[in-house]
């Protein structure tokens, strides 16, 4: 891969998002990081509105279930209606282990569904996990760089 990837993190906790920000930052990889905090505000980023007007097209969107607002099934649901937005991966990284939340996220078309560990250890390792594939293995379509 040799262009910054973008990506979308979606995830209304400032300690878990600033941890992800660090994890990510630590590597020598070249990544666009843009965080918001809920699923309105995501979707005005994915459909450059407001603020958002000038952003580029998320390579990858990473995001949490449980927020304020509209939440992350919510933002999938309406994510994967939108053809201008069903190509982006988006991997559900989020505390519940209900198989409900996991069956629902897997029939909304999320490209996988991670739970986050409490242990600070194995979360940093699920974070690198997620950058050593989305970032390093998978390649994205020319049409997505910005």
């Amino acid at each position: 891969m040799n262009r910054k990837i973008k990506v979308l993190l979606v995830e209304d906790s400032i300690a878990d998002a600033t941890l992800i920000r660090e994890i990510l930052m630590d590597e020598n990889i070249d990544v666009e990081l843009n965080i918001v905090r809920d699923g309105f505000e995501a979707m005005d980023f994915l459909q450059f509105k407001k603020q958002y007007s000038e952003v580029a097209r998320p390579d990858l969107v990473i995001l949490d279930l449980n927020m304020p607002k509209k939440d992350g099934r919510e933002l999938l649901f309406e994510m994967k209606a939108l053809p201008s937005l069903t190509s982006i991966p988006v991997v559900i990284l989020t505390t519940s282990q209900a198989e409900e939340d996991i069956q629902k996220a897997y029939d909304l078309h999320a490209s996988c569904y991670l739970i986050k560990p409490i242990d600070l250890t194995r979360f940093s390792q699920l974070v690198k996990y997620i950058e050593n594939f989305w970032f390093l293995s998978v390649q994205y379509p020319a049409s997505n760089a910005g």
